[in-house]
This record gives structure tokens, sequence and C-alpha cells, in this order.
């Protein structure tokens, strides 16, 4: 005789795997970790050979040309250290720069394929990953300010434009692309100090672990 089952029945279907890397619950994948401190170490340098840069002339300009002796749109608090340090600076920001960019290019086109941004940023479900103004910032720095970044870093390059000369003539001339970049570098500074404290105050060592190794311990598993 065939049992009957209850109508209230609740199946019996196993829980769906959870990924785990070294008893870690997966939270972010091999490209985001790579990227992430490929990006890190890339604006550290950037950092570093920009303020080396800015030592050679401290001072920035609206137009095309500017020069000790005309007249500056904006005096920085550095002193003048016209030589030294130019070079080696120049150098490491032009490869900081690429490596930068080839970063966020194989980020961008991870997370366009992942539905990412899609999903997390532009229509995200319900409850969402991130808040309003997290999501806001997020979607400025990626598709506002590190494009224009670049555009205005490539509008000082006289090789760039020679080919392309509306890089920089958009720009009103290369010392307004100059300066430009300066005040997009310093929003992006700011960002990476409210991000890093964001981190700190949400638990740094777990957040950190987590972008090394891949994913952070669950609930039961601290509990246990």
């Amino acid at each position: 005789m065939a049992m009957r089952t209850p109508a209230n029945a609740v199946p019996l279907v196993p829980p769906k795997p959870v990924a785990k890397v070294d008893n870690l619950r997966v939270r972010h994948s091999a490209l985001v970790r790579a990227t992430h401190w490929l990006t890190a170490a890339s604006l550290i340098a950037l950092l570093v050979s920009g303020v080396a840069i800015l030592l050679a002339h401290p001072r920035l300009y609206w137009g095309e040309t500017g020069a000790i002796g005309t007249p500056s749109l904006i005096d920085l608090p550095l002193p003048f250290m016209l030589t030294g340090q130019s070079g080696w600076g120049r150098y490491l920001h032009f490869l900081s720069a690429w490596i930068a960019v080839l970063t966020g290019t194989v980020y961008l086109v991870g997370g366009v394929r992942a539905h990412h941004f899609e999903d997390d940023l532009f229509r995200p479900a319900q409850p969402a990953k991130y808040t309003v103004v997290q999501r806001v910032t997020y979607a400025a720095v990626v598709f506002v300010l590190f494009p224009l970044m670049i555009w205005t870093g490539l509008a000082m390059s006289p090789a760039v434009t020679s080919v392309l000369p509306m890089l920089v003539t958009s720009m009103g001339g290369q010392q307004s692309a100059r300066t430009i970049h300066f005040i997009v570098a310093s929003v992006i500074v700011l960002f990476v100090v409210g991000h890093v404290a964001m981190v700190a105050f949400a638990g740094f060592s777990r957040h950190v672990r987590a972008m090394i190794l891949g994913g952070e311990e669950s609930a039961s598993e601290v509990q246990t």
C-alpha cells in the first residue's frame, strides 16, 4: 500500500553547496582580489611619483602654458626641488599609470561579464549590498574619476596629443589638463582614505583576510 505524503511536507532538497577556500566562505573572486591589489600598488606608486613630479614645479596654471614668472592658478604649499627627482618620478608615474589602466580594464570587463555593476550598483537586489551613498561614490570613482584621470594624463603627453589633439584642446590646454589631473587625483586619494577608514571600522583584519584569501569565516564557524 503506497503511503501518502502530507500536504505540508517540505521536500528534502539538499542545500546548495557553498564554495570554500581553507574553511572560508568565498566572498571575492580571484579576479577581484588580483585587480584590487594591483590597483592598490599602482596607486601608491602613482602617489609617490606624483608628489615627486609636483616638487619640481608645485604650481598649477590654466590654459596652454605656464612657467615661473607667469601668473599661477594655485600655488601648492610645497618647496621647489627642480632637480633630482623629476626623472625617476616621471618614469615611475608613466609605468604605474599603464599598470593601473590595464588592471582597471580587466576589472571592468570582468565586472560587466559577472553582472557586478548591474546587480550591486545600478539595479541592486534587496537587501542591497551597498548603501545609496556607497553605490553613487563607487560608480563615480569607477566611471567618472578614473576615466578623467586617464584622459587628462594622456592630454599632458605631447606624443599622444600630436596624434589626438582633441584630448588636450577639450581640456582647455596642457596646463588645464595638469590642474584637472591634480584635482581628480586629490579626490581619489580622499576616496581611498575613506575606503580604508570604513574597512578599519568594519573589521580591518577580517576584510583584508577576505581580500587576500577570497573569503571570510561564516558566523557559525566563528561561534564554534
